[in-house]
C-alpha cells in the first residue's frame, strides 16, 4: 500500500512538473528559448545541466567583477530550488512580469552592481556590451554612451535607464504620428481634388449655359 503512495505522488510531481514546465514555455517563442538556452550554457561553466554558486562566481569574475559569498548567497536564494533550465526560464519569467520596462532596465543592471552604488564603471560595461550576449560594435556602444550620464568613469545606470525609456517613449511617439500625418496629407490631396473636380463642373455648366443661350 505503502509503495503504491509513493508511486501515485511521484507520478503526480512528474505531472505537475510538467504542467509548469508547459507554461513556462508557453510564454516564450522559439527564437527566446534558445537565446535562453545560449544563456544557459554560458552561465553552467561545469556543463552539468545545473546553474551553481561556483556557475555564478566563474562568470562574474571572467566579467571582471570580484562578488562577496554574500552576492552569491543573495542571487542563489532567488531561485525556490536547483537552477535547471526550467527553473531558469521561470525565474526570467517572473521578472518579466514587471509591467515598467524601466524596472525591468534597472534590474538588468542591478544584477552586475553587488554593492548597490547605482553606478557601473564605463570601461567594464563597454566590454560587457562587446564581449556578451548580442555583441555590439565599439561604434554601437560609442552612440550609446553619447547620451549616457558618464562621470569619472561611472555610469549612473538608474538616470541611464530614465533616458533611454523617454527615448524609447519619443521614437513610439514619432512612429504614431507619421501614419497621422500621411492620413492628413491624403485627406488634404482628397479635398483638393474634389475643389479641382467642382470648378470643372461649374466651368461645364456655364459652358452649357451659354452654349444653350
Amino acid at each position: 500500500m505503502s509503495s503504491r503512495k509513493n508511486a501515485g505522488r511521484r507520478d503526480m510531481r512528474k505531472k505537475r512538473a510538467r504542467r509548469v514546465t508547459s507554461n513556462v514555455l508557453a510564454m516564450f517563442d522559439q527564437l527566446q528559448i534558445e537565446e535562453f538556452k545560449e544563456a544557459f550554457s554560458m552561465i553552467d561553466r561545469d556543463q552539468d545541466g545545473f546553474i551553481e554558486k561556483a556557475d555564478l562566481r566563474d562568470l562574474l569574475t571572467s566579467l571582471g567583477k570580484n562578488p562577496t559569498e554574500e552576492y552569491l548567497e543573495a542571487m542563489m536564494s532567488e531561485a525556490p530550488g536547483p537552477i535547471n533550465f526550467t527553473m531558469f526560464l521561470t525565474m526570467f519569467a517572473e521578472r518579466m512580469k514587471v509591467t515598467d520596462p524601466k524596472e525591468v532596465i534597472k534590474n538588468a543592471f542591478g544584477c552586475f552592481d553587488e554593492k548597490n552604488t547605482g553606478v557601473i564603471n564605463e570601461d567594464w560595461l563597454r566590454e560587457l556590451l562587446t564581449t556578451t550576449g548580442d555583441r555590439l560594435t565599439d561604434e554601437e556602444v560609442d552612440e550609446l554612451f553619447r547620451v549616457a550620464p558618464i562621470k569619472n568613469g561611472l555610469l549612473d545606470y538608474n538616470e541611464f535607464t530614465r533616458i533611454l525609456k523617454n527615448s524609447a517613449a519619443d521614437k513610439d511617439e514619432a512612429t504614431s504620428s507619421k501614419p497621422n500625418a500621411e492620413k492628413d496629407k491624403d485627406e488634404a490631396t482628397s479635398s483638393k481634388a474634389n475643389a479641382e473636380k467642382d470648378k470643372d463642373e461649374a466651368a461645364s455648366s456655364k459652358a452649357n449655359a451659354e452654349k444653350e443661350q
